[in-house]
């Protein structure tokens, strides 16, 4: 595959920005067609891409333009119909989280392009945020030796007053289930790619403000395979010392045998050696373009890599199960009041 990606999007709602920015600058594709309900939130997008139509109907915006890729922006509730229609056009996709929803869902639409033999990527940006690639490359170097805990504190501080979220995305209002489905589950993926797989999990969950519907502090565990005990503290309501607190969205502490390393809310990584007073800043090379450390234009790069058959593709429909799988543990685990074993 040599010719550019002919590209067609879905969606045009808060969060789609930073996808459309993404796209203007990876020079494999080509957006040809953008369809949202609302044809004035699409026209908007549009005027970035001269190149590409607009439309309100997914089928025909597909049957018109028969794109190679497909990147679905929209809510859950929309996703499994698109992925429906995109994959019995065998047309490889691209999909936001929450994906689909539910477990129950997410399989089905797995299943569904697995037997349509075309590529489904969950877009979990997390992952790609530079600080996690370099905190991945001191694990690989055994700096620390011996892993024994890794912690992140998720302290957005967006979540206080009756007024939380309306001004962004006020949808998160009406999520019964929110603060691990919406945001905790970057974390459950983040904590998989640094330290692999969970194999029990416990959890305690809390509403503070009663303006939303849903959990906005949590107390998760979860035991790594390998041994590491990762914790999740998060709470929406509370803040952390970062210029930008939606850059980080928190503080991660990882301990070791031979040191300990911490991400602070500005990005600034630093080592602490065993029995050390001083910590030492480790350099590394980052962007602080957009969101999350331009983690979006990373994911979406990645993806288009997979799709054209250079790299291995990741997180797979497939392979997110799993953190979904982990998600329904987590809430299990607070329901039942227990700890939870995965098998």
């Amino acid at each position: 595959m040599t010719s550019r990606l002919r590209l067609c999007t879905i969606g045009a709602g808060y969060f789609s920005q930073f996808h459309y920015r993404a796209w203007n600058r990876i020079a494999d594709v080509e957006l040809v067609g953008i369809c949202d309900r609302n044809q004035a939130a699409a026209q908007k997008v549009a005027a970035d891409f001269p190149q590409a139509k607009v439309y309100t109907d997914l089928a025909e915006m597909l049957e018109a333009e028969r794109p190679d890729l497909l990147d679905i922006i929209v809510p859950p509730s929309g996703q499994p119909d698109a992925i429906r229609a995109a994959a019995e056009h065998g047309i490889a996709m691209i999909c936001q989280k929450p994906f689909c929803g539910t477990l129950e869902a997410a399989e089905a639409a797995t299943v569904l392009t697995e037997s349509h033999g075309v590529p489904l990527i969950v877009h979990e940006n997390f992952r790609f945020q530079p600080w996690y690639g370099k905190i991945a490359e001191i694990l690989a170097s055994s700096q620390l030796g011996q892993v024994y805990s890794a912690t992140f504190r998720l302290r957005p501080g967006d979540g206080q007053g009756p007024n939380a979220y309306l001004d962004r995305q006020p949808y998160f209002r009406d999520m019964k289930q929110f603060l691990i489905h919406e945001t905790g589950i970057h974390l459950v993926d983040v904590f998989r790619a640094l330290f692999g797989e969970v194999s029990a999990v416990s959890a305690r969950l809390r509403r503070l403000n009663p303006a939303i519907k849903g959990e906005d502090a949590a107390l998760v565990t979860l035991e790594m395979a390998g041994g590491v005990i990762a914790t999740l503290d998060a709470n929406r309501l509370a803040d952390h010392p970062a210029k930008n607190k939606r850059l980080t969205m928190g503080e991660m502490l990882i301990e070791g045998e031979k040191g300990t390393l911490s991400l602070d809310g500005d990005a600034v990584l630093t080592l602490r050696e065993h029995g050390a007073l001083q910590s030492t800043p480790i350099e590394y090379a980052w962007t602080d373009n957009d969101f999350g450390g331009d983690c979006v234009y990373r994911t979406q790069s990645v993806a288009v890599s997979a799709i054209r058959g250079g790299t291995k593709p990741v997180n797979t429909a497939r392979d997110y199960l799993t953190n979904l799988r982990i998600e329904e543990a987590i809430y299990a685990s607070h329901n039942q009041g227990s700890r939870i074993v995965l098998r």
